[in-house]
């Protein structure tokens, strides 16, 4: 039961099935400085090896069965065609992170995860589907492939990829804007793959018309298709780590999420299958991505809310001035900072950034803290504290 809190937003509130502290515990006391500085522990911030083992397998799988359904030539036209959306979608994603951008690592998984073990997945159910009905696929059979298999299926093997993140790099996974984040890079991935596919057979059966034409459906109309199926899934999972929910509890989040993404991508692969595609896509798919950018909007306005609360919690235990806290939970007072940094001798743009990087991720661990949901936040806070202490050392010596 949750007894004695008050939360501003429904996004602080503690998880209700783990008991919560009757008050938050104070900040510790600023101390003297701290000659060396320590480093952060990675555990709880990095997946776990195997996973990146298992990945190398099955992307030398994937890379055979492409060259030899597709040949060499084709298949590289097609993965260099299908960059470009790949990277214009980064772009997007990294500008969502931007305020505490997630390890670089997990950045790499999740990516890696959606453009193989994901497609491998989706490979995988369709062959054994095929070989079910002794390869007489029907126009029936392609429909329900269509708007039912494909949903259901992509979306498992996509979100169970958001899944075994949040299950072996828990610190890294605070809330749902980080969820939707992860997400969105497996979608990213499985989008990636997928257009290498279509990107060549359109090459192979219709040369450079219907490979424009395709290039001009996946790549301009719908690049962030995939990006935001899976978003959905991530984000609910963001819901139950920010309640400090345990791999069991997180469970229902994460299938009720896949059940969103899957409904949203049927939705989207019946619209041209049993509607006038761009009618629908003006109508419903373009409002539904702006409520979908919309909602990341106010979410990141949350985060800041978020790293203000909780780096204010620090000014009375003399770590932070109540400036220093009205800069950090800015986005004008960060680049004010970063300006100002610019301009000292030696231009230390690069200690502000660490400052700044440091004192978002003490946030984030501070709300931990006071949710009670990681035991081992204190020892992350303690070096989290002592980089942003030597930080402000190196920017005012002289």
């Amino acid at each position: 039961m949750l007894s004695g809190m008050s939360f501003p937003s429904p996004l602080a509130r503690g998880y209700s099935g783990r008991p919560q502290p009757a008050a938050p515990p104070a900040a510790v006391p600023s101390v003297a400085p701290v000659p060396a500085l320590p480093a952060l522990p990675s555990r709880g911030r990095r997946a776990a090896p195997w996973i990146f083992a298992m990945l190398v397998l099955v992307l030398l799988a994937l890379v055979a069965y492409l060259l030899d359904a597709l040949g060499p030539v084709a298949a590289i036209a097609g993965m260099l065609v299908a960059l470009i959306p790949l990277a214009a979608v980064l772009l997007a994603i990294r500008f969502i992170d931007r305020w505490e951008p997630e390890p670089r690592g997990l950045v790499i998984l999740a990516v890696a995860w959606g453009a193989t073990a994901a497609v491998g997945i989706a490979l995988g159910v369709d062959y054994l589907l095929t070989l079910s009905t002794g390869g007489d696929i029907t126009p029936l059979h392609e429909t329900l492939r269509a708007v039912v298999q494909a949903p259901i299926v992509e979306e498992f093997g996509k979100g169970l990829g958001v899944f075994l993140i949040y299950l072996t790099a828990r610190r890294a996974f605070d809330g749902p804007v980080d969820g939707i984040v992860y997400g969105a890079l497996v979608g990213a991935g499985f989008a990636f793959t997928e257009n290498i596919q279509y990107f060549a057979v359109a090459m192979i059966e219709g040369g450079t018309g219907d490979l424009t034409t395709t290039f001009f459906l996946r790549g301009i109309l719908s690049p962030f298709a995939h990006v935001m199926f899976t978003s959905v899934t991530g984000f609910a999972l963001g819901l139950a780590a920010r309640r400090g929910a345990s791999a069991r509890h997180a469970a229902g989040p994460w299938a009720f999420g896949m059940v969103g993404a899957a409904a949203l991508h049927a939705l989207w692969n019946g619209s041209a299958q049993f509607f006038d595609f761009f009618a629908l896509y003006a109508t419903l798919q373009v409002p539904l991505f702006v409520l979908f950018i919309l909602g990341i909007l106010l979410l990141r306005r949350e985060e800041r809310r978020l790293t203000r609360q909780r780096l204010g919690e620090y000014v009375g235990a003399g770590w932070f001035t109540a400036q220093e806290v009205d800069m950090l939970a800015t986005g004008h007072g960060r680049r004010a900072a970063l300006a100002w940094a610019r301009g000292l001798r030696g231009d230390r743009t690069a200690v502000m950034k660490g400052f700044i990087a440091d004192a978002t991720a003490l946030a984030a661990v501070r709300q931990r803290i006071v949710t009670g949901r990681d035991p081992g936040a204190a020892a992350e806070q303690h070096a989290l504290l002592a980089r942003t202490l030597a930080a402000r050392q190196a920017l005012f010596t002289p």
